[in-house]
């Protein structure tokens, strides 16, 4: 499709990077990720995504900004307290760069509608903070073979994996399905390190643009849990495991359902 000279200028120090380059960017701007979730984890991202000239971002997220989700939700402020996170976080997007389109809906993510919204989309970003959804986001996109970064932070930890389904361990690979309730606190409970939230949330847009443009390594079976107070990261090994429930051998999850056990508030984003 060609850049403009704008778009050369704009986006010149990512363009000169050899593993980018002028075809590299132009594959950004027809890209399209869908970030579920415009909290903690979803707004770095999507700010990075944006900057880096990614053509289309979609935000689902059925709450609206209040007071407690500024510690760490770095595209809402202060005057957009009351109104629906994903027109907030569509504003902040639009203002960092005109040349992404954002697509928004104002609806919780359910077994009824995810998988229609995920397959019109190259990558999925999970920036949610409870279970249901995560698993949630697993087994849909599973179904639709579109690869996801999960991630997930709580008080100074946090820990992520890039997932490409079929080919590499899966979320249920790992976790199976989710904790009894009242075994994990939420973040409302139990609190999170604001800045935790851009750490992690930065190194998932990281992981989305290396996919797309097929460059690097991506932290596909390798689990990545980062210890903020100690400030150090390790890597724990995970395969694909042939009894898992949806990716297995002999799968028993042949249909998307909506989990019932309630760890955190579905409405959350972390």
């Amino acid at each position: 499709m060609g850049l403009t000279e704008q778009q050369i200028e704009r986006y010149s120090r990512q363009i000169i990077l050899k593993e980018v380059g002028g075809p590299g960017q132009e594959k950004l701007l027809a890209s399209k990720v869908l970030i579920v979730g415009a909290g903690g984890l979803g707004s770095p991202a999507a700010l990075y995504l944006a900057a880096a000239g990614l053509g289309t971002i979609g935000i689902i997220d059925a709450d609206r900004v209040d007071l407690t989700n500024l510690q760490r939700q770095i595209i809402h402020f202060s005057d957009d307290i009351g109104k629906e996170k994903v027109a907030s976080a569509a504003e902040k997007i639009k203002a960092v760069n005109p040349d992404t389109a954002v697509e928004t809906y104002l609806e919780r993510a359910t077994a009824t509608n995810i998988r229609g919204i995920i397959k019109e989309y190259d990558f999925v970003l999970d920036g949610t903070d409870n279970f249901p959804a995560k698993f949630l986001i697993n087994d849909a996109c599973y179904f639709e073979k579109v690869p996801f970064s999960h991630a997930g932070i709580l008080r100074f930890d946090g820990q992520m994996i890039t997932v490409l389904p079929g080919r590499t361990a899966c979320y249920r690979c790992v976790f199976d399905k989710p904790p009894p309730a009242g075994l994990v606190p939420s973040c409302s409970e139990a609190g999170v390190l604001g800045p935790l939230a851009g750490v992690i949330g930065c190194l998932q847009a990281t992981e989305v643009l290396k996919y797309l443009l097929g460059v690097g390594e991506l932290l596909t079976n390798r689990l990545l849990v980062f210890d903020a107070l100690g400030l150090q990261f390790r890597e724990v090994k995970v395969s694909r495991n042939p009894d898992c429930r949806i990716c297995g051998q002999k799968p028993s999850i042949t249909e998307l359902a909506d989990e019932e056990q309630a760890v955190c508030d579905l409405k959350a984003s972390q």
